[in-house]
């Protein structure tokens, strides 16, 4: 028996994630990105991850299972990942004096015994740990993305730089008959996925056996192709980030920061700091609720006073992150749906497409459980390592029949 195509519609560490798994269940899949693997926030992301911090919500089962997937995958793929254990620490910060030439006065501050040799004790007022090694991790989402994709690749799939343009259904009434759905006969189902090539910009057909949209804050644009997801509102959270280069003479450690920071404009922000174990750090806050989500993740672009802002955060943390280089400063879109749950599962009336989006601060975390039942519900039917139904996309009808009433 042939091995089944599976297209997955978007290059961002949940599509491979996905493709991964297909992968590893003797499917073929192609992936297709419009602009490049984790161009958006994939590549944008902190990484930070929490065993139990989800366990309030339905998605508490979906992020432990991926919490222990990730440690997996770092000793799987072969690859550095940027995985590791953290300590997490929860800190108020007041803004402090920027770059170089920062005054000193630490020595005149008692040191809370928790916090980081490398944090500056002048500006900090609270400190306490909110997570250990056994309980909060990190991982470089970038780099786990374009690893999963490279060993979807080495296992038989491909990846294709070209955007979904639209889709083609066959099935029950359609005169236009059935050719690559992946359904019984004479149920509806994605017959074609249209695609536009990035380098040439030609358009051509692709069929396969399923189709699997992974497409983050650009799901919405499947309401216009699949009237069975008309209630599917997905809309964007701008957030913005930085990249530091670590200090060489007082470098960071395992340890993640979650700030509750008021700026001298009298704002309160809740960055959040990562050092990276590549010689890195990561900053991140500054968000925007609902902005327009532009033609793709390439048009998603920083506002320079936000840059400033994490910058002046950083200082306020170490004089010697005020006075580190700048590396990248950047800024992505976070997949956010009305409810707050991930959309993930077959599209109803449908008998070979899926979805799994809307993810929200959480996507890096819960993305290897995604992959993983996803594969599951495409080759075997029903999704058995994770239980998807509170993301059931057929909910989307309902609450939109609610809000109409």
């Amino acid at each position: 028996m042939a091995a089944p195509q599976v297209l997955v519609v978007g290059g961002g560490l949940i599509g491979a994630a996905t493709a991964f798994y297909l992968s590893k269940k003797g499917a073929k899949p192609i992936v297709l990105e419009a602009v490049s693997p984790a161009c958006s926030a994939s590549g944008k992301a902190g990484g930070f991850l929490a065993l139990d911090w989800c366990d309030s919500q339905a998605t508490g089962p979906l992020a432990r299972r991926s919490f222990a997937l990730h440690e997996q995958l770092a000793k799987e793929l072969g690859t550095d990942c940027g995985y590791r254990r953290v300590r997490t620490h929860s800190i108020s910060v007041k803004p402090g004096a920027t770059g170089a030439h920062a005054a000193g006065g630490a020595s005149a501050v008692r040191r809370p015994p928790s916090l980081p040799g490398w944090v500056d004790t002048e500006n900090i007022g609270q400190a306490s740990v909110i997570g250990t090694e056994e309980t909060t991790a990190q991982v470089h989402p970038e780099l786990l993305t374009k690893a999963l994709l490279a060993a979807a690749e080495a296992a038989g799939g491909s990846l294709q730089l070209a955007a979904a343009v639209g889709l083609r259904l066959a099935g029950e009434d359609d005169s236009g008959g059935g050719g690559g759905g992946g359904g019984a006969e004479g149920q509806r189902h994605v017959a074609e996925v249209r695609v536009r090539d990035r380098a040439s910009g030609e358009e051509r057909e692709v069929a396969a056996d399923a189709v699997v949209f992974c497409m983050g804050a650009w799901s919405a644009q499947l309401r216009s192709w699949l009237p069975q997801l008309g209630g599917l509102e997905v809309s964007g959270l701008k957030v913005h980030s930085i990249v530091l280069a670590d200090p060489p003479h007082r470098p960071t450690t395992a340890d993640a920061l979650f700030l509750a920071y008021r700026g001298s404009d009298g704002k309160s922000l809740e960055p959040e700091v990562y050092p990276r174990p590549n010689g890195q750090v990561y900053v991140c806050d500054v968000s925007e609720d609902d902005v327009a989500v532009p033609a793709t993740a390439a048009d998603v672009l920083p506002r320079p006073d936000a840059i400033a802002t994490l910058q002046g955060v950083a200082a306020s943390v170490s004089k010697d992150l005020g006075a580190a280089e700048l590396l990248q400063g950047q800024a992505c879109l976070l997949p956010c749906t009305a409810d707050g749950l991930p959309v993930i599962g077959r599209v109803p009336g449908l008998a070979n497409a899926y979805v799994a989006t809307g993810h929200s601060c959480w996507g890096i975390l819960q993305a290897p459980a995604t992959g993983e039942a996803v594969a599951e519900l495409v080759v075997d039917g029903a999704a058995r390592s994770t239980n998807l139904r509170a993301f059931d996309p057929a909910r989307l009808a309902r609450q939109a029949a609610r809000r109409q009433r």
